[in-house]
């Protein structure tokens, strides 16, 4: 059987059709992204409850991209440029991240995800990094997505699997300030932005501030299937 991959869900107002109501929903690349690798995909609503009975139906989880954390988790006054706090979308994904690292559960966590570990484990984020690098190289248009090179770090997990030199693609216009516990950098942008962190004293833990789902990086998917995988095979095989 695949394993099964949990993905985050956005929590906000969208419309099709006729209709314009909140909702819990994900950009179609992470679900086609997770089926190329070879997992089944199962979509994440946010929420406190119900966190075990989740992740014990999962093998994996990516935690997606989407809205500004609240910048006073990690205790900072709002920028003018972030978003308007998402009270439920952060208290589930804190919740359900913080359990699955408990689990040794294979984590991809990605551009909003990446941030929200990041600030789970004690880091800060730059609310706005034209303010810090003086570009807006990361995010030039709203709705658009960017390519720019980054540079990984020799003997990290993220270069065994992407190499030395990647070209990614971004759209976010916040990043790291001061690095959570546990967590090795990994990649940085021309503008030395960080773009990637892991911890290896875990299974698989790797965050990225790029959306490989969105451009033609597959190999973080490919791995955090294979590892899931593992996963699932060394926990239905462990004694009762």
């Amino acid at each position: 059987m695949r394993p099964v991959i949990g993905i985050t869900t956005y929590a906000q107002e969208a419309s099709w059709g006729a209709w314009r109501l909140p909702a819990a929903l994900i950009p179609l690349d992470y679900v086609d992204a997770v089926e190329r690798a070879g997992g089944r995909p199962v979509l994440i609503p946010p929420s406190e409850d119900g966190v075990d009975e989740t992740l014990e139906a999962l093998d994996g989880v990516v935690f997606s991209g989407g809205a500004d954390v609240d910048p006073s988790i990690y205790g900072a006054e709002p920028h003018a440029k972030t978003d308007a706090p998402q009270a439920r979308r952060d208290a589930g994904e804190l919740a359900l991240l913080q359990a699955a690292l408990d689990r040794d559960m294979p984590v991809l966590a990605v551009c909003r995800g990446f941030q929200l570990l990041n600030v789970l484990r004690g880091g800060d984020l730059v609310q706005h990094l034209p303010d810090a690098v003086g570009n807006d190289d990361h995010k030039q248009t709203p709705g658009t997505f960017v390519e720019h090179p980054v540079e990984v770090k020799e003997g990290t997990r993220l270069a065994s699997m992407i190499g030395a030199r990647s070209e990614v693609t971004s759209h976010h216009h916040q990043g790291l300030g001061k690095v959570g516990a546990g967590l090795v950098e990994t990649a940085w942008a021309g503008d030395g932005t960080l773009e990637g962190v892991e911890d290896p004293s875990l299974r698989f833990l790797v965050g990225v501030q790029w959306h490989p789902e969105a451009g033609e990086d597959e190999a973080l998917f490919a791995n955090l299937v294979a590892e899931a995988r593992a996963y699932r095979t060394e926990r239905r095989s462990a004694p009762a």
